[in-house]
């Protein structure tokens, strides 16, 4: 793959030219009409390879008054397969501006503009090959054309790794964060001696001893230090804004584990003090959804707890520019990690809390306030869509915004500029993402081209959406994706997805994508049954101790829908695949609908609902959706296990699994797989060492791919396997 890269020494040059940040060589004729094998087709289909090395563009972040954006695009060699970030700058106040890639001089990752015109960012690189390899902060000057200076080192917490940073308004302070025991007193702190041997011992009174892909380790946390920035340097005292060591400090991870991230922390508009979300880490952690907001004053005392009313969720501290108030999104129910979640707004004056979207049935994210002040946005899935709505602070009136013609898809990452502009991302099955700037009410219009014109060098694909009568005389969403000019009969892929709360909605996806796979020749059939997000609360709840009930009603009554829909589609062959819930459902389906499909793929399914709930670690979710542990609700737990009808199992199953899944351990797949092997039904184990409840390495999704379309080619080709 070949790249065109517009540097600040090109830029006066490059004002007359175009900018395709990515580009591919045409395929050699050989290759052309092996990919073209499909009836009806004129141009090459997509393949597993050009979805996991596509270019990937990141989240764009915005200077402080909203000129300049930076945004990353990982490029993925074609042959190795090593990724790699390239950063390019853009002037949004020059209409048509070009995109001028930056030279930081190292490797750099999270970059973030200060208040001093400098760009600062953490890389694992450093200039003196002998230096040890951890992750450190460094800045650049940004000077005009989009050069910059020479790397200077501002921070390096040794032994401790930097894993985020976020600066003040002023820039006169910047917070840290990274792994680090209870007791250190800073960032920079030496690790105790190590016991002897290599186990690890945990006590029974902890919470979690490993999560999602990691074991932890003991006494260890993620902990926010707040240190003084001056000339260039970080230095001075460290400020827990834990507590430390305080009568009354918390003990608790922030960022919050697994995912959590800079959205986690926020400064008051003055520098002050910050805000952060945090969940306490103790006994009860493994069964408690109650995460916090905190406000730390900067003063080394135990930071004071803000939303100890609310034993449920409550995240996303989000600060007004005036600083009077603090906006925030919550959960009702204690335990349940898929309720709605409410905007709410705390007035720091008075202590006066509001719900701002308790009577709307949509379930927000991504919160922040416009530019000035004026209203908040935040983004929530409706149907198939996940738009961006506007709030009124002051009614709660929800609206909106309407940024794209037609369908929105999926708005992603989104940035408020001055004069009621709004940056954002936007991709959907068709496309992936690319970045757009809107203005007012007018239609927005796209900045890059990184990979949509590339797209159009492949067989185009469409999608088309449907709905039908559901479980319960609900209306059932779904959707079909196939190529647009494929003749003759298609086969059929009924894809499953995971949560179960989740949804397969208008979106990219670079794990489990349906362009790819229907550019295989397949018809991709996906739908959103009970318990799917953006349907409103009740539909999200009805999934309920009700997991092989209604949802599989849904996808048979959803499978035939779409066959009704497209008589192109050939239902005699059919295959379902899915993962994690997904996974489960192929599993539930092997011994419920045994004699529909040709084949099964699953992907991390839960096999024995016994085994399954004492072996994860996130107790919660169990606990919510079949009324209580294994010991309390037994009968629920087996009513939807699937390993209780494995003597009814016939059909050909392709199992995956991680081992270093704890979320669904790898173990479920090993015993879906014995149970196949036991019968004698064709079966394969793909087993991931070095992966997690998902594929995320580039050779290991190609692996993945490479094995799952073999596997559905095998029961649905030409010549299929009896």
């Amino acid at each position: 793959m070949g790249r065109h890269i517009l540097t600040c020494a090109a830029l006066a040059a490059a004002l007359t030219t175009t900018f395709p940040v990515a580009a591919q060589d045409a395929p050699p004729a050989d290759t052309l009409s092996e990919r073209t094998a499909i009836p009806g087709l004129d141009r090459p289909p997509m393949t597993a390879r050009d979805l996991i090395t596509m270019p990937r563009l990141g989240a764009p972040v915005v200077s402080r008054f909203g000129r300049y954006a930076i945004y990353a695009v990982t490029y993925t060699d074609e042959e190795t397969l090593e990724r790699e970030a390239q950063h390019y700058l853009l002037d949004l106040q020059v209409p048509g501006a070009e995109p001028v890639s930056l030279d930081l001089g190292l490797s750099g990752h999270s970059l973030a503009f200060g208040a001093d015109n400098h760009l600062y960012f953490l890389s694992g690189d450093h200039p003196d090959e002998s230096a040890e390899t951890r992750q450190r902060l460094w800045r650049v000057a940004l000077k005009d054309g989009g050069c910059v200076s020479t790397p200077s080192l501002l921070a390096d917490m040794g032994p401790a790794d930097i894993a985020g940073f976020k600066l003040s308004p002023a820039g006169d302070r910047i917070a840290l964060w990274g792994e680090v025991q209870r007791s250190c007193e800073s960032l920079a702190c030496d690790p105790p001696e190590p016991a002897t041997g290599s186990g690890r011992l945990y006590d029974g009174e902890i919470g979690f001893y490993r999560h999602w892909d990691h074991w932890v380790r003991p006494d260890v946390f993620n902990r926010v230090f707040v240190y003084p920035l001056e000339n260039g340097t970080v230095g001075g005292d460290a400020i827990a804004v834990d507590g430390g060591d305080a009568p009354g400090a918390l003990i608790a991870n922030t960022p919050t584990r697994p995912f959590g991230g800079g959205d986690d922390i926020a400064w008051a508009p003055d520098g002050s003090a910050l805000y952060f979300t945090a969940r306490r880490a103790d006994a009860n952690e493994p069964g408690s959804t109650d995460l916090d907001i905190y406000v730390s004053d900067l003063s080394g005392a135990a930071p004071i707890e803000l939303t100890a009313a609310n034993t449920a969720y409550d995240a996303n501290p989000a600060l007004s520019p005036d600083g009077r108030h603090l906006a925030y999104v919550a959960m009702a129910r204690p335990g349940y990690e898929s309720d709605r979640t409410v905007v709410h707004l705390r007035d720091l004056t008075t202590g006066e809390t509001r719900a701002l979207t308790a009577d709307v049935d949509l379930s927000f994210g991504n919160l922040t306030w416009s530019h000035d002040g004026s209203h908040l946005l935040a983004s929530a899935a409706d149907v198939l869509d996940t738009p961006v709505y506007r709030i009124d602070p002051a009614s709660g009136a929800v609206t909106e915004l309407n940024l794209m013609a037609g369908n929105e898809a999926h708005i992603g990452a989104f940035a408020p500029l001055p004069g009621g502009r709004l940056l954002f991302t936007r991709d959907s099955i068709g496309v992936p993402a690319e970045l757009f700037l809107a203005n007012g009410n007018r239609p927005a219009k796209p900045l890059t081209d990184i990979v949509t014109s590339h797209m159009g060098e492949m067989a185009t694909t469409r999608t088309t959406r449907f709905s039908f009568e559901g479980a319960q005389g609900d209306t059932v969403w779904g959707q079909i994706t196939r190529l647009e000019n494929q003749e003759g009969p298609i086969p059929a892929i009924l894809y499953i997805h995971g949560g179960p709360q989740g949804t397969f909605n208008d979106v990219w996806s670079s794990r489990w994508n349906a362009r790819a796979v229907a550019s295989q020749g397949y018809a991709v059939i996906s739908v959103d049954f009970h318990g799917s997000a953006g349907y409103g609360q009740a539909f999200k709840d009805s999934i309920n101790r009700d997991w092989g009930g209604k949802p599989l009603e849904d996808l048979q009554k959803g499978l035939a829908a779409a066959l009704a829909e497209d008589p192109q589609i050939d239902g005699t062959r059919a295959c379902a695949m899915g993962a994690s819930y997904g996974g489960y459902m192929v599993n539930w389906i092997a011994g419920q609908w045994p004699e529909r499909f040709d084949c099964l793929v699953q992907h991390d399914g839960l096999f024995d609902m016994r085994s399954f709930y004492y072996a994860t670690e996130e107790l919660w979710f169990p606990r919510w959706d079949f009324g209580g542990s294994y010991a309390e609700a037994r009968d629920t737990y087996e009513r939807w296990n699937p390993v209780n009808l494995v003597d009814k199992w016939q059909t050909p199953m392709l199992v995956i699994a991680g081992e270093r899944d704890f979320r669904v351990p790898y173990t479920q797949g090993l015993q879906s797989f014995t149970a196949l092997q036991e019968r004698g039904i064709p079966s394969q184990l793909l087993v991931f060492p070095d992966e997690n409840h998902w594929v995320l390495g580039a050779a290991n999704s190609l692996q993945w791919h490479e094995t799952v379309f073999d596997w559905l080619d095998r029961w649905l080709g030409e010549e299929p396997q009896e």
